[in-house]
Parts: C-alpha cells; structure tokens; sequence
C-alpha cells in the first residue's frame, strides 16, 4: 500500500472577528431603520475566513494572533467555531482587559455588503509565540495585510526557509510596507491595488507594483475574475466563474485561502488562481461568510463542468 500524502500544514495570522450579520432589502438611510428578514452570528476575519476555508480543503491549518481577555464572550464564541473547523488554536495570544473585534453587518439580495466593525487599537500591541515553533513543519503562511507591524520579522525567517508567505491585501498599503517586499504573494482586491499604487487601472497598477517588489501580483475583481502578472511581468487574466451570488462576505478571504492551499500543495499560480476562483465562487452562492466555504470534493466536482 502506497504512503498516504500529510496533507500541507498552513500558519495564518490575523485578527479573529465575530460577526453580526443581517439579512435586509436595501441598507437604510442614514438616520433610518429597517427591519432584517435574518440574522446569523458568525466567526470571521479575513485570516480566520481564509482558514476555515483551507481547513475545509483538507489542510492542517494553525492560526496565530491576538484576542481579547479570556473572560470576554466573543473569544469564546470564536474559539468554539474554530475548534469545529478543527484548526489549532494553540498559538493564539489572550489579551487581558482587551475586547475581541465585533462587526455589524448588512447582507441585500444581490449579496452586497456593507459593513461597520470594531477593533481595539491595542490588539496590534501582540507579541507573536517563537519564530520557530510557528513556522515548524509550515509549508505556507498566509497573512492579513493590517498585520504585518506584528510579524514582519516571521514573515522575513518563512521566505528565508523557502516558504510561501501570501498576503491578502483589503486595504490600501503604503509603498513603504515591509510586507510589500516580504511577502511572495500578494494578492489585492482591485480598489486596494489602485489606492496602493496610485493609479486608476488595475493592470497598470500591478506593473507599477511590480517595480517595487519580487513577489507574486494579482487583484481580483469579483465578477470580472482577477488579473495579475506571470513570470515576465506581462498581464494575464484568471476569469470567474458565473453564479447566482446571494452573499459575497467572505468570498475574497476563501479565495486568498484556496490560492494559498494550492501553493502549499505544490501547484502552480495558474492552477491555484483557478481552483481559488471556484471555491469563492461556490462560496458566493449560499450565506454564512466564511463558514459557507466549500469542501474540496464539491470545488474538485464543480471545476471540470466549467470552460
């Protein structure tokens, strides 16, 4: 009987969230109320989103970064729903008389949402466990870009040992980052790539990137799919796949998780950008943020029915 294959063991780093989401016809006016047909209390965060979805596909996955004091409740919501997911929540930092991020979000039928969350500006005072036991037997790191005050200096030890460090950008980063030339992947959302580089063009964006750092540029674009620079800086184009979206919270971070669980795998960025496209495209079609990524066996069933 051949060996069976250990699945790849991925380190995320992030700022855990719970979530508040609400179901509404339209988002109010300001100064107005309405009433939400559902409501659903859900963990979140994009490098928790970016787990459960990596989890889901099959990998070990470990997460790293603060939360608030153990006696808080939305810590121990969270954790509940992690240790569900079955990811290693060993390296998770309490924080004492800090609170756990909260959002408050809204939810319309076309799947758009709008969102208000709060986060203790202390959290980014973390201190990370050992270099060393996070990053042993790690074939991937994936990372929230607003984290890199905090372990940049991980970052740099993962790409000297030769392993991935991928960085989902939601926001933009100033040029003088250390995770813009840290990281070997990045992966922008099409608004954060132009805030960041100043220009309002996705492509010419990348290439303005591109002359700042060695690593991987892409930006997805939702329904237009993602663009993004091969070896000889030349722009290519990953499309996504058609849906009936009704919630695309989330649906960003799955991507950034898949793509990253692929690397870890051993494929290449065509493929991961690919299987990446799928999962958060099946992602968008049920509700439920992150906790709606799909299982490999349904991303692995989905792909071959598509051109």
């Amino acid at each position: 009987m051949a060996p069976s294959v250990l699945a790849p063991r991925i380190l995320c780093i992030g700022i855990p969230v719970r979530d508040l989401t609400f179901r509404v016809e339209a988002v109010p006016a300001r100064g107005s109320k309405a009433n939400a047909t559902h409501l659903a209390e859900i963990c979140g965060g994009n490098a928790l989103n970016a787990a459960i979805a990596m989890a889901r596909l099959g990998g070990r996955i470990a997460f790293a970064g603060p939360m608030g004091d153990a006696q808080e409740t939305s810590s121990a919501f969270i954790l509940a729903r992690m240790a569900q997911e079955g990811i290693d929540t060993a390296h998770i930092v309490r924080m004492p008389g800090l609170t756990t991020p909260v959002s408050a979000i809204m939810i319309e039928p076309s799947g758009e949402r709008t969102l208000t969350i709060f986060r203790d500006p202390a959290l980014w005072g973390v201190k990370l466990p050992d270099t060393d036991e996070l990053l042993a037997d790690c074939q991937a790191v994936l990372i929230e870009s607003r984290c890199g005050a905090f372990c940049i200096d991980l970052c740099t030890e993962a790409r000297r040992r030769g392993i991935p460090v991928i960085v989902g950008v939601d926001r933009a980063m100033s040029l003088q980052d250390e995770l813009l030339t840290a990281a070997s992947h990045l992966l922008f959302a099409s608004e954060q790539v132009q805030e960041t580089a100043g220009i309002a063009d996705d492509g010419e964006a990348l290439k303005r990137l591109a002359s700042l750092t060695p690593a991987f540029l892409a930006a997805t674009r939702g329904p237009q799919g993602t663009i993004w620079l091969d070896g000889a800086g030349a722009l290519e184009e990953t499309p996504a796949f058609p849906v009936e979206a009704v919630d695309t919270l989330g649906a960003g971070d799955v991507f950034h998780g898949a793509f990253a669980f692929c690397l870890a795998e051993g494929k290449g960025v065509r493929e991961a950008l690919r299987f990446a496209a799928a999962a958060a495209a099946l992602k968008c079609t049920r509700h439920g943020g992150g906790l709606a990524a799909p299982q490999r066996i349904e991303v692995e069933g989905f792909l071959p029915s598509q051109p």
